[in-house]
């Protein structure tokens, strides 16, 4: 059972990146999955979630307008499209996996946990 981030690398400010949470192992449609970041220094901070059906999305403020999470389930995947970055937004980028996102998607646990992927936005 793992789930693999992928996608992140270096870009300006203003520019997009899309991360992807690919699940190896079990079936990704049984589970919500959120997106998670933690900036050097800081505490993780929940980034976004999406129901088991993509039905229902979450998003933290910071990131509300800007970034948009998807997923395909037949490809066993899910997407974060981040545009119009900010130098704030540099962070490693964890995806994870649980039953149901949830009112508490942001502070309830997790039952698997991807990797991190950097992302880094220059000024």
């Amino acid at each position: 059972v793992q789930l693999q981030a992928s996608g992140g690398g270096l870009v300006q400010a203003g520019g997009s990146l899309r991360l992807s949470c690919a699940a190896s192992g079990f079936t990704l449609d049984y589970f919500a999955i959120g997106w998670f970041r933690q900036a050097p220094g800081k505490e993780r901070e929940g980034v976004s979630c999406i129901s088991r059906s993509g039905g229902s999305t979450y998003y933290a403020d910071s990131v509300k307008g800007r970034f948009t999470i998807s997923r395909d389930n037949a490809k066993n995947t899910v997407y974060l499209q981040m545009t119009s970055l900010k130098p704030e937004d540099t962070a490693v980028y964890y995806c994870a996996a649980r039953p149901t996102c949830g009112g508490s998607w942001f502070t309830s646990p997790y039952d698997y946990w991807g990797q991190g992927t950097l992302v880094t936005v220059s000024s």
